[in-house]
């Protein structure tokens, strides 16, 4: 069953799975996933379009921000677009990322996760403190 379904101004196309009889969505697989990715230390966010960029200025979480899901009978994959901390190792948050949510939505769906491509959209860099007068070193000798 495919429908069309307004979801913060942005017009999305929700498709449904049906396991045992419970029908699943792709955006709460989305959902599921996002969060567990967002959980991750090194993650500084998930990287989305300007609908979810504006939702969460109006202080509302989308979790299923930069998240692409395709979800089949019994099986699913998942593309994560994610934003790294600046100096976090990304093949290792890669790995934590993929496992994680593989655990989280098998266990939370009992859908089989197929494969989990991560996509490094941006990186986070710190903010740059305000530069301070240089400060002047007196060095005095004693006679």
């Amino acid at each position: 069953m495919d429908e069309k379904e307004v979801i913060t101004g942005e017009v999305v196309e929700v498709k449904e799975t049906e396991i045992n009889g419970i029908k699943i969505s792709e955006e709460v697989v989305a959902q599921i996933a996002g969060k567990a990715a967002s959980e991750i230390p090194g993650v500084a966010g998930m990287s989305g379009g300007l609908a979810s960029g504006i939702s969460e200025m109006l202080g509302k979480r989308n979790f299923s921000k930069g998240v692409k899901v395709q979800v089949g009978e019994k099986e699913t994959i998942i593309d994560l677009f994610i934003i790294v901390e600046y100096g976090a190792r990304i093949p290792d948050i890669a790995w934590e990322i993929q496992n994680k949510v593989k655990t989280v939505v098998e266990n939370m769906t009992g859908l089989k996760v197929v494969d989990i491509n991560i996509h490094v959209q941006g990186l986070n860099l710190p903010k740059e403190s305000k530069k301070e007068a240089p400060v002047e070193v007196v060095n005095e000798e004693n006679d």
